[in-house]
């Protein structure tokens, strides 16, 4: 199986913005992914759409809308993706599925997510399609309120990590501030996201509105090639391993504070690539709320269970520590339009593997991790990339 290879990308600003609906946000990433891998639009074999939805576009059936900006498209497969808030990555394994079963030279991967125009009592109730709503459904704060109740159980075992959280907002807002595609361009600082303030309230405790991730529409795209049509192109960033993992969907079923699907997908990835975490630049990884971040530094083998807050507190994974964990801002800063976040995240690694990451750039980024997470930690993809010389 041939190996699939990232050769060309386009991203939105994340934000409350004007564009209308879905179509209007992948016209805007479609044909300018396509231009970035200096190649004809004819030349793409399959086009692959990560779109959530849950309730946020009545237009429900987005795989086609991409030949409305390009032409040049239609009559290629073409398929939606959806893994909740990893329906992005869903769409780039599709893809890479497609390239290395030698289906396709090229594919087109988009996520994209319109959810500002909606009301924010519906926002709350479409984000709970992520979880298990037969027991989870009617949890206070809504998804909010989900990972408040992790949060929550993490403190009674393991004391609170109200510091830690606020130091993982307090990073990853001021890496925000290099992200010229991030919905908040803001160093809020440590003590304003550790505080209760008019401006910082709760939203679901132990969670502020500092630690949860921002409300946001946008689209990202990537071009995939396989490995030996990538040779010949302008840059390429290489899948050395990707790993996709699903656990069980009710947290009642399984200990909410360990993200055990996270952790085997990581291990798998890392095996497979035949690396060992500390082998790693960089890594982005899905930040929806600081308790998350938090998990996942225990998930990827970071520190011991219980201990995540060690990486946070004592700068292992700032700008320059030893692994940068979310040099874009994350979602915390740069945004959360659920089905462009998978795509999104596997952009920004492009971005710092092939040195045109601008403000954000790390002095070493040779092989990145990214980890993309639906759910409560229940789909879990990792994927290790590196820059191909």
């Amino acid at each position: 199986m041939t190996e699939a290879c990232i050769v060309g990308w386009a991203h939105t600003q994340f934000g409350k913005l004007e564009d209308p609906d879905l179509e209007a946000l992948i016209g805007r990433v479609a044909g300018a992914a396509i231009e970035d891998a200096g190649i004809k639009p004819a030349e793409i074999d399959g086009v692959f759409v990560g779109n959530f939805n849950s309730g946020f576009s009545k237009q429900n059936f987005p795989s086609s809308l991409p030949m409305l900006s390009v032409p040049d498209l239609r009559f290629k497969p073409a398929a939606r993706y959806e893994n909740a808030c990893a329906s992005g990555s869903a769409a780039i394994f599709g893809a890479r599925d497609f390239i290395g079963a030698g289906r396709g030279r090229f594919a087109l991967v988009i996520g994209v997510e319109k959810m500002t125009a909606t009301p924010a009592a519906e926002i709350g109730d479409n984000l709970l399609g992520a979880s298990y709503r037969r027991e989870e459904g009617d949890i206070p704060g809504g998804f909010a309120g989900v990972f408040a109740r992790i949060a929550e159980r993490y403190f009674q075992r393991y004391g609170d990590q109200s510091d830690a959280l606020a130091t993982i907002a307090a990073k990853n807002h001021k890496n925000g501030v290099d992200n010229p595609y991030a919905q908040m361009r803001r160093d809020l600082g440590y003590e304003f996201c550790r505080n209760v303030s008019e401006k910082n309230p709760y939203v679901a405790p132990p969670l502020k509105r500092t630690d949860c991730s921002l409300v946001s529409d946008g689209a990202a795209a990537l071009v995939l090639a396989d490995e030996e049509t990538a040779r010949g192109m302008g840059k390429s960033v290489r899948f050395r391993a990707a790993a996709h993992v699903n656990d069980i969907l009710p947290l009642s079923q399984r200990d909410p504070t360990r993200f055990a699907g996270g952790a085997a997908a990581w291990a798998q990835a890392l095996g497979d690539a035949g690396l060992r975490l500390e082998d790693l630049s960089f890594v982005e990884t899905h930040d929806c709320f600081t308790i998350a971040e938090l998990l996942e530094y225990e998930a990827m083998g970071l520190t011991p269970e219980g201990q995540g807050a060690r990486a946070a507190l004592e700068g292992w994974t700032a700008a320059d520590g030893k692994l940068p964990v979310n040099r874009s801002g994350g979602l915390k800063s740069k945004g959360h339009p659920v089905g462009a976040t998978g795509v999104s995240m596997h952009v920004m690694a492009a971005m710092q593997l092939a040195g045109q990451a601008g403000d954000m750039q790390l002095a070493r980024a040779d092989v990145g991790g990214v980890f993309n997470m639906g759910g409560a930690a229940v789909a879990n993809y990792v994927s290790i990339l590196e820059r191909r010389e």
